[in-house]
């Protein structure tokens, strides 16, 4: 299989030797075939669409035309799992006005996106996949108006430089519990809407992620290792108690964000941004003690370094690394907690600047019992069926890839953008991306 698209893995090989990377790889990708149970479920393959969020619901916080077609091409996709995009759970939390926000006026609405999911990815390809629901609340980013209105844990001078952004908008302990009490509320209301499980989103420098960091912030939401992490772990055990036991309760998790202390977890005190994974996997540890079987994880912070997050060929700024090497970072530190944590089952994130190779990479690592499931974020807007390709083929398709060009994120970071991939699915999103970020009618 390796010789059927040596042509276009062989830049990969060439420059994981080269940058000294030494990402694992494998010629052959049954593995990404092979089944995984996760709670009282059973997740049909390796494979997993990452939550990409699409800023196309309907103002209503349902979903929209748009969503329901990136969700039908998912679903016909033959991932495994489907990482269903942010959904907010208070409406002041939304990060833009079309962001999807679930409560009981609109719970009919999910709940025929989940059976719509279900019913086709049965109907195409004779599978249901597992699919989560991600919960959260947008803290500094949100923008339910379409304007900057922030909610922060604490004022953070790396992104705020000389425009600190006033103390009025640091939410209180108070408003952190309300906050706790949404969080599970929509846990329960997206086991009634058919969802298989719910994420407790704690990554990209949102609210429960930004506190994760809080090292300096007063009350019982800062300081310590318990009080940053309590938001996340109350609203856990809290989402674990309204739902079944057949419910999956879990996180996408930053285990890394990309700054120095105090202003990031996933690093110590003095040594600037060099990565320390001791808290990470403590709390890790502690999830896996409650009874969470699997998480989600991530790095960085899609606004201000997404380097660390989404390596790309082609961004907003230059980058002192190669993306490779971003790529081996996301890699290396997701395999690190794996070995620290051995019983938590984790999803790993990057794949996307790998291309053609990216399936033999995550056969090398799954089969070196690294990481458990393989999560594509970007490419799959541009290539949503590439798990069938890979599982049929055992390779992906050179011709359906994702470039890595960041058109997407263009997109989504104007206002009213809805992102999707204006080369692969130019019909409909090259006239979105010329209006939105070129001026073009």
């Amino acid at each position: 299989m390796l010789r059927k698209v040596y042509s276009a893995v062989e830049e990969f090989l060439i420059q994981n030797k080269e940058l000294d990377t030494e990402l694992p790889f494998s010629e052959n990708t049954d593995i990404l075939g092979k089944s995984l149970t996760v709670g009282k479920k059973i997740v049909s393959n390796r494979l997993a669409c990452q939550a990409m969020e699409g800023c196309d619901g309907n103002y209503d916080g349902t979903p929209g035309e748009l969503t329901k077609r990136r969700y039908d091409r998912f679903a016909k996709g033959g991932a495994g799992l489907i990482w269903f995009e942010a959904t907010a759970v208070l409406p002041e939390g939304k990060a833009n006005p079309r962001q999807l926000y679930i409560n009981k006026n609109n719970l009919d609405a999910f709940r025929r996106q989940t059976e719509a999911i279900k019913e086709a990815a049965v109907k195409e390809n004779g599978i249901e996949p597992v699919v989560i629901m991600q919960a959260t609340h947008s803290g500094r980013y949100s923008k339910p108006q379409g304007i900057p209105a922030p909610l922060i844990a604490y004022n953070n001078p790396v992104f705020e430089k000389e425009n600190p952004i006033p103390k009025e908008n640091i939410v209180s302990d108070t408003y952190i519990d309300q906050v706790k009490e949404a969080l599970i509320n929509a846990s329960l209301l997206a086991e009634k809407a058919g969802f298989d499980g719910v994420d407790i989103k704690a990554c990209h420098r949102y609210l429960n992620c930004e506190l994760l960091s809080a090292f300096e912030r007063e009350g019982k939401y800062g300081g310590s290792f318990e009080n940053r992490t309590r938001l996340l772990r109350e609203s856990i055990l809290g989402a674990m108690e309204v739902t079944s036991e057949d419910f999956i309760v879990t996180s996408r998790l930053n285990i890394y964000d990309g700054f120095p202390y105090p202003y990031g977890f996933g690093v110590r005190e003095g040594a600037g941004t060099d990565i320390d994974l001791s808290e990470p996997a403590q709390l890790i540890g502690l999830l896996n003690s409650y009874g969470v079987d699997i998480l989600n994880i991530t790095m960085g912070n899609p606004y201000f370094n997404p380097h660390v997050n989404r390596p790309f060929a082609k961004g907003g700024y230059e980058t002192k690394e190669h993306p490779l090497e971003g790529v081996a970072r996301m890699l290396k530190g997701i395999a690190d907690i794996k070995r620290e944590v051995p019983g938590m089952k984790l999803i790993a994130s990057a794949f996307s600047y790998l291309g053609a190779a990216a399936p033999f990479v995550a056969a090398g690592f799954i089969e070196a019992r690294l990481f458990d499931i393989a999560g594509f974020g970007r490419t799959v807007f541009a290539y949503p069926d590439f798990a069938k390709d890979i599982l049929n083929n055992g390779c992906m398709d050179k011709n359906k890839l994702c470039i890595c060009c960041s058109k997407c994120s263009e997109i989504m970071r104007t206002p009213g953008g809805t992102p999707g991939c204006v080369i692969r699915d130019s019909k409909l999103y090259a006239p979105i991306y010329q209006k939105q970020c070129t001026g073009a009618k």
